[in-house]
């Protein structure tokens, strides 16, 4: 790896102008040949979803090569974080794969039950569906300035275990970071997707036609309980790496079903 340059697809959810993503784009092209494909819009919360009612346009931003680096050439597509991913496999990608999908740097945590909504993860999902090596990387700040430098610190480290010791092809990594400096992280730990969700997830106002309308809030209700959860131990100020399948299939409860249901056809 450290011989051949490696090809890079990059994505995320924040838009194309996001931070997060300059910064991850620009730490990867020490890496290889880094293609960014990103919303033109924000696209939080879009899970895996796609655009199927409108067409989609895609633009050339930029090209960015500097000394000692590897380039940088930036899209931006009018569509969700998983059209980006499609339309990067179908355009620049139709005969050889990535060897490895980062989407990301997220502007907030993607721990727990956000894992679900994410669209920086349903970027990895689908990444993982067309067999590309994907990883999701979010930091727990929702500050567009928010300072990125301990993920620059700890990603080399990731990375060389990633590529020695890759996942299982259908598994894609779910990576948070807390909103700490470099040093004052207090490590890396492996963690399961943390149990929780949202309540009190709408609050009522009034137009000026006085006609009512709901904005989007809630709070977080934990309901973890093991010391293992992902967002438990970020808040404990660590590194959080969680692998996700794109098989939810539940085995040990489908071999309970199968045994316990009585499924004959009706007389």
């Amino acid at each position: 790896m450290e011989n051949t340059p490696l090809e890079i697809l990059v994505t995320n959810d924040d838009g194309y102008g996001s931070k997060g993503l300059r910064t991850i784009s620009d730490f990867l092209s020490g890496y290889g040949n880094v293609t960014v494909l990103a919303p033109k819009e924000a696209q939080s919360g879009m899970s895996a979803a796609l655009t199927l009612n409108r067409p989609l346009r895609l633009h050339h931003i930029s090209r960015q090569q500097d000394p000692g680096r590897f380039p940088i050439e930036t899209y931006a597509l009018t569509g969700t974080p998983a059209d980006c991913v499609k339309m990067a496999m179908n355009k620049f990608y139709p005969d050889k794969k990535p060897d490895l999908l980062v989407s990301g740097i997220n502007h907030g945590s993607n721990a727990s039950v956000a894992s679900v909504y994410s669209g920086t993860l349903g970027a990895t999902a689908e990444g993982t569906i067309y067999g590309v090596p994907s990883i999701g990387i979010s930091l727990d700040s929702h500050d567009p300035d928010a300072d990125f430098s301990a993920i620059v610190a700890y990603m080399g480290t990731i990375l060389k275990n990633y590529f020695e010791n890759p996942p299982a092809p259908e598994v894609f990594l779910n990576i948070n970071f807390p909103d700490l400096p470099a040093d004052r992280i207090r490590g890396i730990r492996f963690a399961t997707q943390g149990k929780g969700m949202w309540v009190k997830e709408f609050a009522l106002y009034t137009d000026p036609h006085g006609q009512d309308y709901y904005w989007m809030t809630g709070e977080f209700l934990d309901k973890e309980t093991a010391p293992t959860g992902d967002h438990k131990l970020l808040e404990q100020g660590y590194i959080t790496i969680v692998p996700h399948t794109i098989d939810t299939t539940e085995y040990r409860e489908l071999e309970k079903l199968r045994t316990t249901w009585n499924l004959e056809k009706p007389a």
